[in-house]
């Protein structure tokens, strides 16, 4: 069956869904199987430690780069239509969201991604964390906290034609190809060195194609489709909002890539947990560890928002076609992540959580921690 027998049999927005559904259920079930989480490679490396949580993540990262180049390389992919690559950015909003998220992701113990698939499983923390994470994106966006948003955001813009990193540096599609090359080298010694299991290896290389994945579907729908569709991949801000509002509204929306891939993230972790028997109710221990969530969660709903982007969708899917808003967010996290950890973690000014260790498992026995 051909693309125009399928949009003619669904219709352009329902296979769009439908599209996002598929790839989002694969998303889950690997980030689940693979533990893949920005905040524990961070965590991992501010603590002094190059292991099994980095080598999940820059496979994760890394696969997305080299599928991406290599599609566009080969003609099979083409963004240069895509928001990111198009529509004026604000580097501020970028800095100031990344810190804000890194920070936020650290309080609330996951990215928003991660918190996605903890919810599916069973942690009720996730499930409170995502939810005030959606609420906070969506004032961002159009509610109580847009006003904020758009001041800091207008301080320091760059023109969507100005936001491609290899065509500031002149290094092409083979460049950003040979750039992913060389940061999947490292997964591999980092993986090979600390005996990552299989799921690790395997997961994580999904992970990352899933986002490769994510561009293809979209840009091969907008060359056919009759209505405008957008090429993007996966990201969990704007989407997230976008899911509460339908939700919360009379259901008169269209429905797009969007509204797939939130439930099929849910649903490909919970598949992925019922079939290793890890589905367990989880909650919190006290006040202050909810305080400690909920903060988090706020800050990574406007930080997400004001970055134009999360942990996954700045920091995967943009820095996979190599946008500068999507370097400076993916930066500013990490920068964000660390400090909180030194301060708030390390530091023991936070409660401490037993059910939540802070340098949590990857399939593997546990990396010792750097002594404070």
């Amino acid at each position: 069956m051909d693309w125009i027998t399928l949009m003619e049999t669904l219709g352009e927005q329902h296979l769009l869904a439908a599209g996002g559904l598929l790839i989002g259920l694969f998303f889950g079930y690997l980030a689940q199987r693979s533990r893949f989480c920005l905040r524990s490679a961070v965590i991992e490396v501010s603590r002094g430690v190059l292991g099994v949580k980095l080598a999940v993540w820059l496979f994760a990262f890394s696969a997305a780069l080299v599928a991406s180049q290599a599609m566009m390389l080969s003609g099979n992919l083409d963004v240069s239509s895509a928001r990111q690559l198009t529509a004026r950015g604000s580097l501020s909003g970028a800095a100031i969201g990344g810190l804000l998220f890194g920070i936020g992701m650290v309080l609330a113990r996951g990215c928003a991604s991660r918190l996605l698939v903890l919810a599916a499983n069973g942690n009720l923390r996730a499930l409170l964390s995502g939810l005030v994470f959606a609420v906070t994106a969506q004032s961002a966006l159009d509610g109580a906290l847009a006003p904020l948003r758009e001041a800091i955001s207008s301080w320091w813009t760059i023109e969507g034609t100005a936001r491609d990193m290899l065509a500031w540096v002149g290094a092409g599609h083979l460049g950003g190809l040979v750039f992913g090359v060389a940061w999947l080298a490292l997964a591999v010694a980092l993986a090979i060195r600390h005996r990552l299991s299989l799921w690790g290896w395997l997961g994580s290389i999904g992970v990352g194609l899933m986002v490769a994945a994510g561009w293809w579907f979209t840009f091969q729908m907008s060359v056919r489709a009759f209505e405008p569709i957008g090429v993007q991949s996966l990201s969990f801000t704007g989407p997230s909002a976008g899911l509460l509002m339908r939700v919360l509204t009379p259901p008169d929306q269209t429905w797009n890539f969007d509204l797939g891939l939130v439930p099929g993230v849910f649903l490909g972790s919970f598949i992925a947990a019922w079939m290793a028997r890890e589905l367990k109710l989880e909650g919190f221990q006290g006040g202050a560890s909810m305080r400690r969530y909920i903060a988090g969660a706020l800050c990574m709903g406007m930080g997400g928002m004001l970055a134009g982007g999360c942990a996954v969708g700045a920091g995967v899917s943009g820095a996979a076609v190599f946008t500068v808003t999507a370097w400076v967010t993916l930066a500013s996290m990490w920068l964000g992540a660390g400090l909180t950890d030194w301060l708030v973690d390390r530091r023991g000014l936070a409660d401490a959580d037993p059910a939540t260790p802070s340098l949590p498992m990857v399939g593997l026995e546990p990396v010792p921690e750097t002594p404070t």
